[in-house]
């Protein structure tokens, strides 16, 4: 691996990451190794968790330690071991870098922990016949011991490589190329994970000796070539408080305190820890489908369709998180996607076949396909650009804390939230003719994300705010209480600024949207007359064409302020408000105007069905959908004010001015 140019070189376009310099041969060649180990560390992960389930399962364990085993011990891992093994990777300092002897420490381990978990059974018979005493106790019993006991071996030693990996990228891969990098680190996962899935999974419970050596041979081999060919650069000396003797308590306090110190990272770990409580819901997504008379098989087609449009979004997404900035790219999807959970709220009330939700469903999540890639690209590169270098190790496992910690609690709520909602509607019926039955309560899984969305959409523009006041895209250094000087240096890197072309045209897309909507709405009425459905016509009339003309008339005065604090920016003058980044409006703008075939499938469907309820139904969910997106346009102009005050400059970095 090129750490350094050579002579002949001069002209060569050059890459930088600390002490590290690559040229483009030595850049492909670092990603190609850090992918394939992303690779081996992705099949590693996956063995565990899809197989010990069913190992558990055929022992006929108890619920409430199979959830101990299976998640309580992982995430009472992460609150533990990791942030002191964070700690020490940060501080660490030897020739072969400060990641690579943690990775390497831990990889006989690890290898030796998963030969026991894949031959857990026999090992627990031979103790059972071999270990006075235990011959008294089931099999399975001490089966299910012995697998906990490994788990906890291998969850132990797992956290030396999370960590030593995970702050690996921060150390070697240049910091203009982040969100790449996490992009194709994202496409390598999901396709480790895709294979895994379509070639090995069916064999989980036949052959997993097999797949669990397989597995631990794979990742030590490929571990081993990662490890010699990414090389480590120089570190800069330990200050003073990370070389002080202190106590464990000290360092402790000392943790916390270095920690969360400042708002910024108290509010990055806050919305980490929503998202991490509200994806434990997520695992009853099935049930939700079930509920919806999806069956097994147009659940897998469902899942595995929206996996390769996240794969080949992902590529094209991680491209623009770098020139925009992670932080950015995060916080408008987070502020937009508040539409997706609200939107769904429909499926309280709206009932259809099996094989037409599945085909509405898909299309809604695919429309969705692109702004899920993006959020997904910035959570790598997000951490890295704005934790302190110094202490990465440390600050990513203070939010993998939060993570677990929201995680575990999650794992006791959920359950019980969807129990209650269950208690409530039992033998219940609704307006919309559908029993309540016992499936009825997954349906709010929407409910539960929506006010996780809404929290989260609160945090990450509060946390957006504090960036831009700590310096925002020229002059941000992430804050440090540990430096005289109160942050650390790090190296800026230009994102492209707000440019009015490309605003203008996703400002044209939202006109179409808002204009579209009500154009639609009026449309409408001549099919419903001519079906005979007067009822929902009444419905048009008194509530739907009215709504669709507000919303139409607030879009034309919110998008003549843009357009006039455009003109002002252009001028030189300070604009009302902020002005809305032109990439972020297009992706939404384009995004909303696709939706309007949505709108007029469900439409077309609830017709079909000639249900009135549906139809108006349907109509009303676009109506907040857009008076949600008039919401979030809004916010974000208010949200920019005093900072987006500049248009048309090549860069962000190059237009602000000294501080």
């Amino acid at each position: 691996m090129p750490e350094a140019s050579t002579v002949g070189e001069e002209k060569r376009e050059l890459y930088h990451c600390g002490t590290l310099t690559y040229t483009k041969i030595g850049l492909v060649s670092l990603f190609i190794w850090l992918l394939w180990g992303d690779f081996c560390y992705t099949l590693m992960e996956t063995v565990v968790p899809s197989i010990i389930p069913l190992t558990l399962k055929g022992l006929s364990c108890p619920n409430w330690i199979m959830g101990m085993i299976i998640s309580t011990i992982p995430n009472f891992m992460s609150m533990t071991v990791a942030p002191y093994v964070s700690v020490k990777s940060d501080r660490c300092r030897t020739r072969w870098g400060r990641r690579i002897p943690f990775i390497a420490a831990s990889m006989p381990f690890l290898t030796v922990s998963l030969f026991l978990l894949g031959w857990s059974r026999e090992i627990a018979e031979w103790l059972r016949m071999t270990v006075p005493g235990l011959e008294a106790y089931a099999p399975a019993t001490v089966a299910i011991g012995m697998i906990g006991i490994f788990m906890l071996i291998f969850q132990f030693f797992n956290q030396f490589l999370n960590t030593g990996f995970w702050a690996l990228f921060n150390d070697v891969v240049p910091p203009t190329h982040l969100a790449r990098f996490a992009g194709a680190f994202r496409m390598v996962g999901t396709a480790a994970g895709a294979f895994y899935n379509y070639f090995l999974f069916r064999y989980a419970e036949s052959h997993s000796h097999e797949i669990f050596a397989g597995s631990a041979i794979l990742y030590t081999v490929g571990f081993l070539l990662l490890l010699s060919m990414v090389k480590e650069g120089k570190y800069p000396p330990l200050d003073e408080s990370q070389t002080r003797k202190v106590s464990r308590w000290q360092a402790t306090r000392e943790f916390f305190r270095e920690s969360f110190h400042e708002r910024l990272y108290q509010l990055i770990f806050a919305s980490g820890g929503v998202l991490a409580f509200a994806g434990v819901a997520l695992g009853f997504q099935v049930f939700f489908l079930l509920e919806m008379k999806m069956d097994l098989e147009q659940i897998g087609k469902y899942n595995a369709i929206l996996a390769v449009a996240a794969f080949i979004a992902t590529y094209f997404a991680a491209i623009f998180v770098d020139r925009w900035h992670p932080l950015r790219v995060y916080t408008y999807v987070v502020i937009f996607s508040l539409t997706g959970p609200m939107m769904n709220w429909v499926w309280l009330f709206i009932d259809l076949p099996g094989r037409i939700f599945f085909w509405l469903s898909l299309a809604a999540q695919l429309l969705y396909a692109f702004m899920n890639a993006l959020s997904a690209a910035c959570a790598m590169p997000m951490q890295m650009r704005l934790f302190p270098h110094s202490r990465y190790g440390q600050f990513g496992a203070a939010q993998g804390m939060i993570r677990s910690a929201c995680t575990i609690a999650a794992g006791m709520v959920v359950g019980g939230f969807y129990d209650l909602i269950q208690v409530i509607f039992a033998n219940c019926w609704h307006g919309g003719g559908i029993a309540a039955g016992a499936g009825y309560c997954y349906r709010f899984y929407f409910v539960w994300s929506s006010l996780a969305s809404l929290i989260n959409f609160v945090l990450i523009a509060w946390a957006y705010r504090r960036w831009n006041q700590l310096g925002g895209d020229a002059h941000f250094h992430p804050p440090a209480s540990w430096n005289r000087e109160g942050y650390e240096k790090v190296a800026v890197v230009a994102t492209t600024g707000y440019q009015s072309k490309w605003l203008n045209i996703a400002l044209l897309m939202m006109d179409g949207v808002m204009f579209g909507s009500l154009l639609l709405v009026a449309v409408m009425l001549a099919p419903l007359a001519w079906h005979g459905m007067y009822g929902a016509v009444r419905w048009f009339l008194i509530a739907v064409l009215p709504l669709s003309l507000v919303v139409a008339l607030i879009w034309f005065r919110m998008v003549r302020g843009i357009r006039r604090d455009v003109g002002r920016a252009k001028a030189g003058e300070l604009p009302v408000n902020g002005i809305p980044h032109h990439g972020m409006m297009m992706v939404f703008g384009s995004k909303f105007l696709l939706t309007i075939g949505l709108v007029i499938a469900q439409f077309h469907v609830a017709v079909r069905l000639e249900n009135e309820l549906y139809v108006v139904l349907f109509a009303l969910g676009n109506i907040v959908t857009n008076f949600l997106l008039l919401f979030c346009t809004w916010f974000v102009l208010k949200m920019e004010k005093g900072y987006a005050t500049k248009i048309d400059a090549a860069s962000l970095v190059a237009a602000a001015p000294e501080q």
